[in-house]
């Protein structure tokens, strides 16, 4: 679940015609005009190095995601399992239905120099984050993002442009593990309800709380 966490990164952007700019411009350009999005994700885990000899490649999840700008997100896995992460702007609630199990924090303390601080924070990313410039490949525009802290879990952030619109990321850990992520049927700025971004926890559910 925590690594689940730290692949929800990333979402969306203008489907306005930015073909020739720059990574960093269309990510900047993504920031300032995109308040909320919705869309559907496929995440796949590529193991690192140290992974067990003739372990069975990890499946594919998928989803849908919706959020807010800044701190509001909703993050649904349907399919190989279900759950949930849930941010209202002040708390993120993870949900895992099969263990039935509730987990709280404080989004202050999870949200800075993480990647979701990019797409679902401020503007102020770059104070937490060294963005540069890391070329076309796969048909994508690439920026590259390393946290500025030397306390996170993850070495780098590769977010992938095209027209304007994220269209991939990769999360690469300090393990040498990697999280790389598809986003499909966009919309850019659909009017939200706030319920959301709102998580009662079911009758019965174990709930652990950070206070």
């Amino acid at each position: 679940m925590l690594n689940s966490v730290r692949a929800i990164l990333i979402v969306f952007a203008a489907f306005a015609t930015y073909a020739h700019a720059a990574s960093l411009d269309q990510l900047r350009s993504f920031l300032t005009q995109t308040s909320s999005a919705r869309g559907d994700f496929v995440q796949r885990v590529i193991p690192g190095k140290s992974a067990r000899a003739g372990a069975k490649p990890p499946v594919a999840a998928s989803g849908q995601f919706v959020f807010q700008r800044p701190g509001r997100f909703r993050w649904t896995y349907e399919k190989p399992y279900e759950q949930l992460i849930v941010a209202d702007g002040q708390r993120l609630v993870l949900f895992d239905k099969d263990l039935n199990q509730v987990t709280i924090k404080k989004l202050q303390a999870s949200l800075p120099s993480s990647p979701a601080s990019i797409l679902f924070g401020s503007n102020e990313f770059e104070k937490e984050f060294e963005v540069s410039d890391a070329g076309a490949r796969d048909g994508l525009e690439w920026i590259v993002a390393k946290p500025r802290a030397k306390d996170t879990t993850f070495e780098r952030i590769e977010i992938g442009f095209r027209d304007g619109l994220p269209q991939a990321m990769l999360l690469a850990d300090n393990f040498g593990q990697a999280t790389h992520l598809t986003f499909s049927k966009v919309e850019r700025n659909p009017k939200l309800d706030v319920d959301a971004f709102r998580f009662t926890p079911p009758k019965g559910a174990d709930v652990l709380e950070d206070k």
